[in-house]
């Protein structure tokens, strides 16, 4: 997928821009930069998904010395992401809706696409907004791993990476929220 850092020499493309090399940078963020929108509108950016995101690209650009080499550059930078969301939705004092939310992750990734079956489109967006509105009924920890896993389709070992939890957090963080997911769910969350 497209913005998701896949075919990026990251240890090549980091060891330039600790060179010198202003453009290599720029090929992190063309390589990141959809999977960071995506994070950004899923926990909660909204409208300010492209601020969060171009703010966390300056701040991981700032702390790239702090960069463990050998680690993966996409964990790291959706932790960032994270935290800037989270510091930018209490900024504004503001909670995101259930439809804003998923308004927001329509524009960052369109997931239904155009040709699809009118009653197919309407029916797979009810079942998204239900969803996310279970999802906005779990606790932070549940979401934030619920999110990373499996709307951002991150394996978990990054999601442990970009929570900077262990990797046993996020099994058992995940089995608990996912049971919880399943009790919140319409119809005990048959066919998704």
């Amino acid at each position: 997928m497209e913005g998701d850092g896949i075919g990026v020499d990251e240890a090549a493309v980091i060891a330039r821009v600790r060179a010198g090399e202003p453009e290599a940078y720029a090929e992190l963020v063309r390589a990141f930069t959809g999977v960071a929108l995506r994070a950004a509108a899923a926990l909660g950016a909204g409208s300010d998904a492209e601020d969060v995101v171009q703010q966390s690209f300056f701040k991981a650009y700032r702390a790239l010395g702090r960069f463990r080499d050998g680690s993966s550059f996409k964990p790291w930078l959706l932790s960032i992401v994270a935290n800037e969301t989270r510091n930018t939705v209490r900024s504004a004092a503001r909670q995101r809706s259930v439809a804003g939310r998923e308004a927001a992750l329509t524009e960052a990734d369109p997931l239904i696409p155009e040709s699809a079956d009118p009653a197919v489109a309407a029916l797979e967006r009810e079942r998204r907004a239900a969803l996310l509105a279970a999802l906005d009924r779990l606790g932070e920890d549940h979401r934030l791993v619920v999110t990373y896993r499996y709307l951002l389709e991150m394996d978990e070992t990054e999601t442990a990476q970009a929570l900077g939890w262990p990797r046993g957090t996020v099994k058992s963080r995940l089995n608990r929220a996912l049971r919880k997911l399943g009790r919140l769910l319409p119809e005990g969350g048959e066919g998704r």
